[in-house]
């Protein structure tokens, strides 16, 4: 990989989501993330959520098993999560707000508000080895409490500009991708590695994936949904194939 290649991280989560709705061990998640690896995938999240709805333990101990590429953890800051990081010191983890009513993740974590508790959290995780991931809204005040804990990466949260381009809110959309471009600039200058992630899709991941700061993209239900009607592996290969051109 050169300097300037864009890495695409594939959330496998609702492969879990389809398991689970029918009971039993099919589909199997570590086997969507060993096809996703083969296709180009430069690493796999998985979010284990407090109740468990997609993700499960089992899973999180065979994939730390299974990949030969990063796992990126995506978990509440609960001490039951920190606990299961410290066991398995995967090669990455990222701290995001959860709610357990909630459909998918809402928004950006809330750093500038529980900073003194964040910190402290994180220290253990960043002893361990673990690069800790701070997942964001494109908010400066938001980028500069995570810088002053600790965090060496922030996620900024692309969802309200994925919506916005679904809905056809132009205006709101170009809006939010100033505000995603400018915050990108922002964090990269304070020494934070910056990642992107949230709704992504093939007709709106290039203008993100053009950001020279943006390092990583991670992408999930939109991709396991592709893959129902050509397959995991041509998706994954046509999303990094969007990737790299919009890198140039």
């Amino acid at each position: 990989m050169t300097d300037n290649q864009l890495r695409l991280g594939v959330n496998i989560d609702h492969v879990a989501t389809v398991r689970n709705a029918r009971g039993g061990a099919y589909p199997d998640p570590v086997r969507a993330a060993k096809l996703a690896e083969d296709a180009g995938a430069d690493g796999i999240t998985a979010h284990l959520r407090e109740d468990r709805r997609h993700i499960t333990d089992s899973d999180i101990d065979a994939l730390m098993e299974a990949l030969s590429v990063p796992l990126n953890f995506e978990m509440a800051a609960t001490v039951e999560m920190q606990k299961i990081a410290l066991r398995h010191k995967p090669h990455a983890v990222c701290i995001v707000p959860e709610k357990r009513e909630e459909r998918t993740t809402e928004g950006g974590l809330e750093v500038a508000r529980e900073e003194n508790r964040l910190a402290h959290f994180i220290a253990p995780l960043r002893d361990a080895g673990c690069r800790v991931s701070i997942f964001i809204a494109a908010d400066r005040k938001q980028i500069d409490a995570a810088h002053r804990i600790g965090a060496e990466v922030i996620e900024l949260h692309t969802g309200a500009y994925c919506d916005y381009h679904a809905e056809g809110r132009f205006e709101d959309r170009d809006r939010e991708l100033e505000a995603l471009r400018e915050m990108s600039a922002y964090a990269h200058s304070l020494g934070l590695e910056v990642h992107a992630g949230h709704g992504l899709t093939y007709d709106s991941v290039q203008p993100v994936a053009a950001f020279p700061e943006v390092r990583e993209l991670n992408i999930g239900h939109f991709l396991i949904g592709e893959a129902i009607f050509r397959g995991l592996t041509p998706a994954v290969q046509e999303m990094r194939r969007l990737m790299d051109a919009a890198r140039g």
